[in-house]
């Protein structure tokens, strides 16, 4: 007698091969988030001077917050999500002692650089906003190299940020409370293609 099992699978054949794909031609940064597994380029020089140039203007205008770069975080408080934005800004020593995947709790905001791959759009567009709004970081940053544009996602609201303001880059953005920086953002032009 055959046994049946009604499991779901993890992934369908076509995710699998997409990663397969990817981790051959790369090195790659895999997340999961919101139940799936996601894949993630490994920043190039540009993206790196990005999250330099945040963490400058960040470290000047707030001495008591650091701008923790890929620290995993245990994002979308109802589902089992594990997410390493490219920056996680807290007050001092907030990860000290935890491990890998840290609780969010103090956790500011948290910021992406777009990659130049095709999952960009669902991963740093869709899925990461809402994963970082239903866990209630303050604030998401979003820094869109291809739209050459800074988005900041504010007042996290039953798994949403109820304000969201796109700005091109060249304009002046204020990250709004708790952080309360301003970002002269000019100098993104010469960082994104």
């Amino acid at each position: 007698m055959a046994v049946m099992t009604t499991e779901r699978p993890q992934m369908e054949l076509a995710q699998f091969r997409e990663i397969a794909i990817t981790a051959e031609r790369e090195e790659v940064v895999l997340e999961f988030i919101n139940g799936r597994i996601g894949v993630k380029p490994v920043p190039d020089g540009d993206h790196g001077e990005i999250i330099m140039w945040l963490l400058e203007r960040c470290m000047a205008q707030r001495p008591d917050l650091r701008l923790y770069p890929e620290q995993g975080l245990q994002v979308a408080s109802y589902r089992n999500g594990l997410a390493k934005p490219d920056g996680s800004l807290a007050p001092r020593r907030t990860f000290a002692g935890q491990g890998e995947w840290a609780d969010p709790a103090g956790v500011l905001m948290v910021v992406e650089v777009t990659s130049y791959d095709a999952d960009a759009n669902r991963r740093d567009r869709l899925e990461k906003p809402r994963a970082y709004a239903e866990t209630g970081i303050p604030v998401f940053l979003l820094v869109d190299r291809d739209e050459g544009s800074v988005t900041v996602h504010s007042e996290p609201s039953h798994g949403r940020y109820e304000s969201v303001v796109t700005l091109a880059y060249g304009h002046v953005v204020q990250l709004p409370e708790p952080v309360n920086v301003t970002l002269e953002t000019e100098e993104l032009k010469d960082f994104s293609r």
